[in-house]
């Protein structure tokens, strides 16, 4: 999910900072490979029909930033947000405490608690998330302990 985040940042970043320096590498490819570079600042003209009209005085650069790269990020933030709803997303965090790998760091009891008591209400009753919270602390100091539990890398496994 950190990933996921990052992402997200990322691409927000790119849209709001990166359209100068997206441009210089678009036109060092060009020049490169001796592909036609159109004036930026140039009236943008675009073919329907084989008819070609003027956009109400939009340029070039207007064109390719706001209608193409602006477009393309946007699709991507829309498409991430869409497959991680910030409930998906916290559900994913909060399961991640549950990873045993490097000998269970990131065993959190608060968030895996959490976990159990905002997403699977119906599973546990007041009394059983409170013993669910005392297991939990004698699980944390025991797990360590076992040989065969030091190997375990994923959850799977954690579960065999």
């Amino acid at each position: 999910m950190n990933l996921v985040e990052v992402t997200v940042n990322s691409l927000q970043q790119l849209k709001e900072d990166g359209w100068k320096d997206f441009l210089e590498k678009v036109e060092s490819f060009c020049k490169q490979n001796d592909i036609h570079i159109p004036a930026m600042d140039g009236q943008y003209s675009v073919s329907i029909r084989r008819r070609y009209y003027q956009q109400r005085s939009i340029i070039t650069e207007h064109h390719y930033r706001v209608d193409i790269f602006y477009a393309a990020i946007d699709f991507e933030l829309v498409e991430l947000n869409d497959k991680f709803s910030e409930r998906a997303k916290e559900v994913l965090i909060l399961r991640s405490y549950l990873d045993p790998a490097d000998g269970f760091k990131a065993f959190k009891i608060d968030n895996i608690c959490t976990l159990a008591e905002k997403f699977y209400p119906q599973d546990f009753t007041r009394q059983e998330l409170h013993i669910l919270r005392s297991e939990l602390i004698i699980y944390e100091s025991d797990v360590p302990h076992h040989d065969v539990l030091k190997n375990v890398t994923t959850l799977s496994e954690l579960w065999q």
